[in-house]
């Protein structure tokens, strides 16, 4: 049988196709905030994400996000998406993290068991421009070194490392093979390697896998569980975990199906291994700062008396791009996270599925403690700051690599530092944004328009 001719363009082709991108959108452009029209009103579209939500807990979110403009930032994902709409597009779509700010990476381990460092939130993933994502990161990142008192200098050198560091990581990228892209992954033990100079990084690496070693289901289950007549039970530590007590809910009838759906979304391999374990306990649990008010819970599964499981069951609501960059193509939201976070990550957690409840909400289930640590960056120097904020750059170039665009990313980019320049431009100028946002949102919630009063 004659094979079939090769059609797909060849890498030089498809640099020149983003090279040629640049007349409809030169890379200056990106510059720019994009028309802040007169209706533009971020307090009422924080009003807007939080319909659905528990609102006994939404004093808990608002409290969360006046911590400071980064908090708010974090928090308020909807309104960047709305804004980004109005910016000048390359045209050059990816598989978009959708929220994509400095902490929402961080290490956990692949099924091999090797820790790696990654992006760790994908919520609001969604096909979007890929300058889409490398913006809000460069703007976390101008934020945080606000919020570290580094000043705006200290801001413009760290969306410098993102962007400059995004665009050489994927000129690596236009070039290799597609298998050697979609393997590549970042090991902890690589970065203690590449680091070794940085004593501060070093350190700061040296004592993350310290502490993922020790975020295990093992070491939960002697924090989070204690004995209640000869079974165990997740300890209530309210508002932040609590047992919810429906008088109509039945074991059999409604948890039972709900799981064996989402075991259907797994792998055969991994349905056997989830048949091993057995549903114990389950309770409410308060997450993050977007998340907050989003249904959210904590399950315990034991497959013995010393052989847990924990499993976090989380509300998947329509992604902020939705509308913004497109329609989802996924019928179930849970199931738009799984996909979206597959194709970005470079290894996947093995119990990651999804499945909807029979009232109608959409959730994903991912492992609860499975060695994954986020960074803390509140006494992190400006020099740490910089050599983390490469590592998310590179990072970020991996996952949008895995869509496949990564020769027309490069023509587009180029080896100059133009698209850099702009985006470091857009980072500042949107963080003075978010400042003056934040400043409008304290004052509604001295007004009471946004109550911080949490419920005894």
């Amino acid at each position: 049988m004659k094979a079939a001719p090769i059609t797909t363009s060849n890498r030089a082709a498809r640099q020149s196709d983003g090279r040629s991108l640049r007349a409809k959108c030169p890379r200056s452009n990106h510059s720019k905030m994009g028309s802040q029209h007169s209706g533009r009103d971020p307090l009422s579209l924080i009003e807007k994400s939080n319909e659905g939500r528990v609102k006994h807990l939404l004093p808990i979110r608002f409290n969360r996000m006046l911590e400071s403009p980064f908090a708010f930032f974090r928090g308020t994902a909807i309104v960047q998406a709305h804004d980004l709409k109005n910016t000048p597009s390359s045209g050059v779509v990816v598989q978009a993290c959708g929220d994509c700010h400095l902490m929402n990476f961080g290490v956990f381990a692949s099924p091999e068991r090797t820790l790696i460092f990654d992006i760790n939130d994908f919520d609001e993933t969604l096909p979007a421009p890929f300058e889409w994502d490398v913006k809000r990161l460069a703007s976390s990142f101008a934020l945080a070194s606000r919020w570290r008192n580094f000043g705006k200098k200290e801001g413009y050198r760290t969306s410098r490392a993102v962007v400059k560091a995004y665009r050489d990581h994927m000129a690596s990228f236009a070039g290799m093979h597609t298998l050697d892209g979609w393997y590549a992954h970042v090991t902890v033990g690589d970065l203690i390697d590449r680091f070794e100079s940085d004593p501060e990084l070093r350190k700061t690496l040296d004592r993350t896998v310290d502490i993922a070693h020790k975020h295990t289901s093992e070491t939960g289950f002697h924090s989070m569980v204690r004995d209640v007549s000869g079974r165990p039970r997740i300890m209530d530590r309210p508002p932040l975990i609590y047992h919810v007590h429906h008088s109509k809910l039945d074991l059999k009838r409604d948890v039972v199906p709900f799981f064996e759906m989402y075991k259907a979304t797994l792998s055969l391999d991994h349905q056997v291994l989830f048949d091993r374990f057995q549903l114990v306990d389950a309770a409410f649990k308060v997450v993050g700062v977007g998340s907050v008010g989003t249904q959210c819970y904590v399950t315990l599964w034991m497959a013995d008396v010393d052989d847990p499981l924990f499993l976090q069951v989380k509300q998947a609501i329509p992604s902020v791009l939705d509308g913004v960059a497109g329609p989802s193509a996924y019928k179930n939201n849970g199931e738009r996270v799984v996909v979206g976070q597959k194709i970005m990550q470079s290894a996947s957690d093995i119990f990651l599925g999804w499945v909807r409840s029979p009232q109608g909400n959409d959730f994903y289930v991912r492992q609860l403690r499975d060695q994954k640590v986020s960074v803390d960056l509140a006494t992190a120097s400006e020099g740490f700051l910089v050599d983390y904020a490469t590592l998310c750059g590179q990072t970020l170039a991996r996952a949008h690599a895995k869509s496949g665009k990564a020769p027309e990313i490069n023509g587009y980019l180029g080896s100059g530092s133009n698209f850099d320049d702009a985006l470091i431009d857009y980072a500042a100028a949107y963080a003075d944004q978010v400042e003056k946002d934040y400043e409008a949102f304290h004052a509604a919630t001295r007004s009471g328009r946004f109550p911080t009063k949490t419920s005894s």
